[in-house]
């Protein structure tokens, strides 16, 4: 465990009681999930300048085959009584997706074949990890 997950539960609380934003809670706990699979977080909420969608997390896997870029979308509910939280990762919501990851792969000078898309599906505390949620550019 991490010597300093104490103090960032703490932290959360504190934002969270200001604040009172769910889907920071979730985007907090995705971001500390990746991080201990062991992928780097690049960026966070990142918007192209031009607009036309957010990517909650980006992230690369670093592999014996060479490096991917990991875009993430985070989709947090309190309860499944409405239905799954990924249900709501619909197919405008990819399209959105992936105009915001070709202008990322575009301005960072990335290989787009070297791209997945995942999906982190948080209901309460349980937290599912859907890779290749769908197809990449």
């Amino acid at each position: 465990m991490n010597p300093l997950a104490p103090l960032y539960r703490l932290a959360d609380r504190l934002r969270y009681r200001r604040h009172g934003d769910a889907g920071k809670r979730g985007e907090d706990l995705a971001h500390r999930y990746v991080r201990g699979l062991g992928l780097l977080v690049v960026a966070r909420n990142w918007r192209p300048p031009q607009g036309g969608g957010e990517i909650d997390l980006i992230a690369c896997e670093t592999s014996a085959s060479g490096d991917t870029l990991v875009f993430i979308e985070v989709k947090f509910r309190t309860s499944d009584e409405w239905g799954t939280p990924e249900r709501n990762v619909d197919d405008e919501k990819r399209i959105a997706l992936r105009r915001a990851a070709r202008d990322y792969v575009r301005r960072a000078r990335a290989d787009p074949g070297r791209v997945r898309f995942d999906v982190i599906a948080i209901t309460g505390s349980a937290i599912e990890h859907l890779r290749d949620a769908f197809p990449a550019l």
